[in-house]
């Protein structure tokens, strides 16, 4: 599983970061930071979900109030 988040999009109320600690706030920019992704595009960063947080990532992509999170299962279809 992984999950894609689009920075530029985020609006920065930080649901996500409540949701799941690989989100972090960046309070001077206004945005959430997604620990230990790979910027994919510009202000569109990627990283593995590990088992043991699945939940915790797909309630991250759900609570964002701009779909700003995809989550994604292995065959690489959207499931959030």
């Amino acid at each position: 599983m992984r999950i894609e988040y689009d920075r530029d999009t985020c609006i920065g109320m930080f649901q996500c970061v409540a949701e799941w600690d690989a989100f972090e706030r960046d309070v001077d920019a206004g945005k959430a930071v997604l620990v230990d992704a790979e910027e994919a595009d510009e202000d569109r960063f990627v990283r593995e979900v590990p088992e043991d947080a699945e939940l915790d990532a797909k309630f991250a992509a759900r609570a964002c109030p701009v779909d700003a999170i995809a989550v994604y299962d292995d065959d690489g279809e959207q499931i959030v």
